[in-house]
């Protein structure tokens, strides 16, 4: 139950291969998944342009930099995703950075609605919440922890959102946004470094 498997693995993708897949769907107006309205390909298009930002504007603090440099075991970070999703544009190109920096960590992207067998192990409030971050023992593939959707203070207004009959998924929408662009990804980077630090 608690278990992913080499075939789950051998299908991932890497950052890149995640990215240029994105923009060759693109370019047949399609996206990732099986919907691909209007609106879901202008999901998909803005968060292309978001992420192309965040790589080329995040900077990992060097408490970041210096433990990802220390860790000595060997992990996988499983990452479901999906190309339309705006949390997911917010902070997997962090968690590509936060890899890269170290040989220990492995990156594997997975589509969501592709693994949906993994994804219903990791639900959160009971949804398919993305993006999801898996971390695995590199060699028995154990679940050490996972992490996901977004960093806590970000899932806190959803919460205080839901409480709020007469404001819009838009106006909740544009609050995430601006929390993202004032946070940096700082948030992030400590909520991962914490669950190094407890789990391995």
């Amino acid at each position: 139950m608690n278990k992913l498997t080499e075939k789950h693995l051998e299908k991932s993708l890497t950052y890149e291969e995640y990215r240029n897949l994105i923009d060759s769907l693109l370019e047949q107006n399609k996206t990732t998944g099986t919907n691909h309205s209007d609106k879901m390909l202008e999901y998909s298009r803005l968060n292309v342009h978001r992420m192309s930002r965040i790589d080329r504007t995040t900077k990992l603090t060097p408490e970041t930099v210096l433990q990802m440099k220390k860790l000595d075991q060997n992990r996988i970070w499983v990452v479901l995703t999906e190309a339309w999703c705006g949390d997911a544009a917010q902070n997997l190109p962090v968690i590509a950075k936060m890899a890269s920096v170290t040989d220990r960590i492995s990156l594997k992207i997975l589509l969501r609605d592709e693994n949906t067998d993994i994804m219903d192990r990791f639900l959160t409030n009971g949804g398919r919440a993305i993006p999801k971050l898996i971390c695995l023992h590199d060699n028995k593939l154990n679940v050490q922890w996972d992490w996901g959707p977004r960093p806590a203070p970000a899932q806190n207004l959803l919460r205080i959102h839901k409480t709020k009959q007469d404001e819009s998924h838009e106006d909740f929408v544009k609050q995430v946004q601006l929390w993202y662009a004032k946070d940096k990804s700082r948030t992030l980077q400590q909520e991962l470094l914490t669950l190094l630090a407890l789990h391995g």
